[in-house]
């Protein structure tokens, strides 16, 4: 099969080599999929680049989201058969060195879940990661019916999702964001109040439109970099739920103002959290995808022998949406 890996750490265009590798087979409980798209998320990236931790293994696919067809299962297989459109989360993870910046990729397959035929490959694509890391991050204490939830980078490409989800799951939305093209996306996804925050004062447009009382759950897109804002903005028995924290990421940790409020840390990454509570965000992915049309942002398309340039859009920064990497050209 035709693959992009990498065997050094380092800039996208000096290690990313594409070529030829064997094509996988998939053992009991797997499936291959025959991949169609590949996204790319800022982990994917900064794992390649080693701003994100040492290589795990001498040879690695990068990206870890994707969608595409299953063309073999495994023994022991019951919820897939060849032909199913699918999309996949988590593919260069837990103890995975070959992802899906590939045309092949075999996963268990409980990391597979069935791709709408609404939906392109591409815009499937989008999911993965992004998608389940917005729900962890809404629902993993329980339901949100009835709450204020803030989304920071609320046009990001977990903010976006985050959005959408807690609009569905009942909440009212405030999205900060950085641009008025930005603030734009935010508007499409459902926010209730989008607050540029260059621009706005965001605690006192969130206590206004709160009437004081704060929200209820924040989904933090940076941690340590937002912690003095967000404190002032929360309400006495509320969540911060963080999936990154790249503005500070070894913040100072004021115990007693999180005390006082009864304040909840919820900290995750994708790849670490148990099975069960992933199987529940796929089921809900499913059911509100299945309920409406949704937004699902691509950023860009690339074909397969250019995954480094898809890894330097992301770098960039200015990106709105996901980056694709079209892995059947």
């Amino acid at each position: 099969m035709k693959a992009v890996w990498y065997e050094r750490t380092g800039p996208a265009a000096e290690v990313l080599t594409h070529g030829e590798m064997p094509t996988p087979v998939a053992g009991p409980g797997e499936v291959r999929v025959r991949l169609q798209a590949s996204g790319v998320n800022p982990a994917d990236v900064g794992r390649r680049s080693g701003s994100y931790r040492p290589m795990e293994y001498p040879r690695v696919i990068p990206n870890s989201d994707g969608t595409g067809v299953i063309d073999q299962v495994g023994d022991g297989v019951t919820r897939f058969e060849a032909g199913d459109r699918v999309w996949l989360f988590n593919g260069q993870r837990n103890g995975r060195a070959f992802g899906t910046a590939a045309e092949y990729i075999v996963l268990a397959e409980w990391l597979v879940t069935p791709l709408p035929e609404s939906l392109s490959f591409a815009q499937g694509a989008t999911l993965g990661i992004p998608a389940m890391t917005a729900w962890c991050c809404l629902f993993g204490d329980g339901p949100i019916r009835g709450q204020t939830v803030l989304v920071t980078g609320g046009a990001g490409a977990v903010g976006h999702y985050a959005v959408q989800l807690a609009k569905w799951g009942g909440a009212q939305v405030i999205a900060t964001v950085s641009s008025a093209a930005k603030g734009e996306q935010a508007r499409r996804a459902g926010a209730d109040l989008v607050i540029n925050y260059r621009e706005e004062d965001v605690v006192a447009k969130t206590l206004v439109f709160t009437a004081q009382r704060g929200v209820d759950r924040v989904v933090d897109v940076d941690f340590g970099g937002n912690l003095a804002t967000t404190l002032k903005l929360m309400a006495v028995n509320s969540a911060i739920a963080v999936y990154a924290t790249n503005g500070n990421r070894t913040p100072v940790v004021p115990m007693r103002e999180l005390m006082e409020k009864c304040i909840a840390l919820r900290p995750l990454v994708l790849f670490a959290l148990p099975q069960a509570t992933l199987a529940a965000a796929q089921a809900d992915i499913s059911k509100w995808l299945a309920a409406a049309p949704r937004l699902h942002n691509v950023a860009a398309q690339v074909p397969l022998s250019e995954t480094a340039r898809a890894h330097e859009a992301v770098e960039k920064g200015d990106k709105l949406g996901t980056v694709i990497v079209d892995c059947a050209r």
